[in-house]
C-alpha cells in the first residue's frame, strides 16, 4: 500500500532502519508521559523490544506498520502513525478492525500534523473492503489523543483494561464504523 502525500506531509513505511528515529522520538519524556509515565527509550530496547514488535505487525499490502510522517517542505521526522489489526498481540486479533495510533515530536505538537496523517492514512485503509471498523486507545488522560480521535470521527465505546505483553493498561477505547457507498 502507498500513501499519497497530503497538503503538508509524506508517509512511508518504517523499517528497522529507522530505528534512530524511533529512538529520537523516544527521548522526550513528555512524549512518552501517557505511554509508559514519561520514561525515555534506550536504543537496546528499540533494537531488542520495538524493532521486533514493528516487524511481527508490519505488512506493507495490507498497510499495517508504523508510517513515518514527515513534513513535505524540508523532509524532517515528525512522527509516526500506527496501524495494526486491534488485539494483535492476543489471540483474538481483529483483522476487520485496525487500530490506529500515533507518535509525534513535541515541536510537532498542536499544528494539526497527527489529524492530518491519521486521516490521510484512514482514507486509504477504508477503502479495503475486508475493513468493518477503526478504533484507537489512550489512556483517559490523554486529551490531545482524545481528540484526534474525535477528529477523525471515532467515537467513545468504553474504558477497559488493554491487555498487552509489555505491560497491561487503563484506557479509553474510540470506535467508528467503516460505512461503504452502495
Amino acid at each position: 500500500m502507498i500513501i499519497k502525500d497530503s497538503e503538508r506531509l509524506s508517509y512511508s513505511l518504517m523499517t528497522e532502519e529507522d530505528a534512530d528515529l524511533l529512538f529520537k522520538l523516544d527521548q522526550d519524556p513528555e512524549v512518552m508521559r501517557y505511554i509508559n509515565g514519561g520514561n525515555v527509550s534506550s536504543m537496546a530496547y528499540i533494537i531488542d523490544v520495538y524493532l521486533p514488535r514493528l516487524k511481527s505487525f508490519t505488512n506493507q499490502k495490507m498497510g499495517w506498520g508504523l508510517w513515518k510522517v514527515t513534513i513535505k517542505e524540508n523532509r524532517e521526522f515528525i512522527g509516526w502513525i500506527l496501524v495494526r489489526p486491534m488485539e494483535f498481540f492476543s489471540e483474538s486479533q481483529e483483522f476487520d478492525n485496525l487500530e490506529l495510533g500515533w507518535r509525534f515530536m513535541q515541536s510537532s505538537w498542536s499544528k494539526g500534523y497527527a489529524t492530518e496523517a491519521a486521516l490521510a492514512i484512514s482514507a486509504k485503509l477504508v477503502r479495503q473492503q475486508s475493513i468493518n471498523k477503526l478504533s484507537a486507545i489512550a489512556v483517559e488522560d490523554n486529551h490531545a489523543s482524545i481528540a484526534i480521535m474525535k477528529k477523525l470521527g471515532l467515537s467513545y465505546i468504553k474504558t477497559t483494561l488493554h491487555k498487552d505483553p509489555l505491560g497491561d493498561m487503563q484506557v479509553v477505547y474510540y470506535q467508528q464504523r467503516v460505512v461503504r457507498a452502495e
